[in-house]
């Protein structure tokens, strides 16, 4: 295939790649920039396929049946409330796909003969000309070592990501020093790239740096809590994609530049913005360091005597004669897969004359958009869906707030508190409104770990149970009434 016309589709599919971003914005377009993204690298796999004379294209069907078979039947078998950490893990696919090819690209340029682990450290003396004269060298081996570096990075990571998102693993880790700990590891790992730059053959240099990389990447998101989980994510998507940038320089493929580098600085902008959302730094989240400790807080002295409970009849009496009713869901909504539950009880609402609204907070559950996500697989209206900055000033006209599973993103003392953890980051007023509702099973605490001073209130009633059948019953009794 001519390369003109080669790049004239390449060209195609990065317009695709930003037309599908911009769709991916609202959710009315979401799906349609999913499929013109698709459609997008569709095309650039197929002319780079054609185009290329070394692919065997056996091993490339093989790869795609079976890649095919597994990613159907995860995707099949994948709840909405598993979405956070199948994202998690094709980030970490994302990541090894770039640290395989760095690696390949590494070890056939050095043109090695490896039978043993002894031939993979043994000192190599290869010189600069093994990956190209002059600038054109050290461009191509800071690439491969980049592209190791934050591929692996990426990969341990996510795999992290996903066992405490899957509470596999429950607690939090850290190095001695904890983001100093981290910042020693990147110097270290910024030494040994440094050396492979200076001797390109020294096998040894690459290795520590992908032990390095790999053991790095663990330890920049064990010790992060499951509150700010939505913003690793984010990361993490960033690092998949200026990984699969630096692959594409790697490789001197235009298309793969152009996705990485959307990937990755979307995803940038998406953690900046989940960092504004939370009251974290970029800085620390860069470190692996996010919540701030604050001052131990007694959930004794903020509930006793104070919490007052209710039924789920009581509740639907009260939103008989309601106007206007805000839905704010969280990850225990999730959890309880109550989101057809929810949706049932707002039309209940709403055969009645009530306004119903859901007020989205942008972190929500445990990835950006997730709530949004669960909402529109039980087919809430779209238009129903209100972010946190419009529907803030609306609660003082709020007759009932209904709280199913949130418990951090809804806390007043992160407006109220300046001792607390979480203190500065912006949350949903709801008690604001004129009554509150909360579903819990208990008054545990949410990630962050703290009381909820919300629940103590005296325009809140909580109603302690299964959330799911909770929002049942209130449906049953709302609807015989």
């Amino acid at each position: 295939m001519n390369a003109h016309l080669v790049n004239l589709v390449y060209l195609l599919a990065s317009i695709l790649f930003i037309l599908g971003i911009k769709g991916l914005t609202k959710p009315k377009t979401a799906v349609r920039g999913n499929f013109l993204s698709a459609m997008g690298m569709l095309l650039a796999v197929l002319v780079t396929l054609y185009h290329s004379s070394v692919v065997n294209f056996s091993y490339i069907a093989a790869g795609v049946a079976i890649g095919t078979v597994i990613g159907s039947v995860i995707a099949l078998r994948s709840q909405m409330t598993s979405m956070p950490e199948m994202v998690a893990l094709l980030n970490g696919f994302g990541g090894a796909a770039s640290l395989s090819i760095a690696l390949a690209e590494y070890f056939a340029r050095l043109n090695l003969d490896i039978t043993s682990f002894s031939d993979l450290t043994a000192q190599m003396s290869t010189d600069m000309g093994a990956f190209g004269e002059g600038v054109e060298g050290y461009v191509a081996i800071l690439s491969i070592g980049l592209t190791v570096l934050i591929g692996a990075l990426t990969l341990t990571g996510s795999i992290v990501a996903f066992t405490k998102l899957s509470e596999i693993l429950q607690n939090d880790y850290s190095l001695p020093g904890g983001p100093i700990g981290n910042g020693i590891m990147l110097a270290a790992s910024l030494m040994a790239l440094t050396t492979l730059i200076v001797e390109p053959g020294n096998t040894s240099a690459m290795i520590t740096l992908i032990c390095l990389a790999l053991v790095m990447g663990v330890f920049l998101v064990a010790p992060i809590g499951g509150a700010d989980m939505p913003v690793v994510i984010a990361l993490l998507n960033s690092y998949s994609g200026i990984a699969a940038a630096l692959a594409g320089f790697i490789l001197g493929n235009t298309v793969l530049i152009v996705a990485g580098s959307l990937v990755g600085t979307s995803g940038l902008i998406l953690t900046n913005i989940m960092c504004i959302a939370m009251n974290r730094s970029l800085a620390n989240v860069l470190f692996g360091k996010m919540a701030e400790g604050g001052e131990s807080i007694d959930a004794d002295e903020i509930y006793a005597g104070k919490v007052t409970s209710a039924q789920a009849d009581e509740v639907a009496m009260i939103l008989e004669t309601a106007s206007r009713v805000v839905i704010v869901p969280g990850y225990g909504m999730a959890m309880a897969q109550a989101q057809h539950a929810v949706r049932e009880l707002a039309d209940a609402m709403e055969a009645r004359g009530t306004v119903v609204e859901y007020g989205i907070h942008p972190v929500a559950g445990r990835m950006p958009g997730h709530m949004n996500v669960l909402l529109a697989e039980a087919e809430v209206p779209y238009d129903n869906l209100v972010e946190m900055d419009r529907i803030n000033p609306t609660f003082d006209d709020t007759d009932v707030a209904i709280i199913i599973g949130a418990n951090d993103v809804v806390n007043p003392m992160a407006r109220d508190e300046e001792g607390s953890p979480i203190y500065g980051m912006p949350i949903l007023n709801v008690d604001y409104a004129k009554t509150v509702v909360v579903i819990k099973r208990s008054l545990s605490p949410g990630f962050a770990g703290l009381p909820n001073p919300l629940f103590a209130l005296d325009n809140t009633l909580m109603v302690f149970g299964d959330g799911k059948k909770a929002v049942i019953d209130m449906t049953t009794a709302l609807t015989q009434a």
